[in-house]
């Protein structure tokens, strides 16, 4: 009866790691630069790239800190950025 109670003990362990999301996945590194790829389509007007869209839809979790940051909340919250989000299909952020 103990070797079944220990085994009942690890599956679980195992089961609800499995289910546990990992640190990656918690935490998005917020690092405005990566979305230097973005910049043509900002200055231009043109469509952006998939890189830019790639890298928009990496950094969403982070376009609340970046509004708040007065350092980019400009670019953030300009009528271009909010086009280049919509052309990825990535929605403007409701902090």
């Amino acid at each position: 009866m103990k070797f079944t109670g220990v085994v009942c003990i690890a599956f679980v362990i195992v089961l609800v790691s499995a289910l546990a999301p990992t640190k990656a996945e918690e935490k998005v590194a917020c690092v405005p630069t990566e979305l230097i790829s973005c910049l043509p389509a900002y200055e231009s007007g043109s469509p952006p790239s998939a890189d830019c869209c790639g890298k928009l839809k990496e950094q969403e979790p982070c376009f609340c800190g970046y509004i708040q940051n007065p350092l980019f909340s400009q670019y953030v919250n300009s009528p271009i950025a909010r086009k280049i989000l919509a052309a990825c299909g990535v929605p403007y952020p409701t902090c």
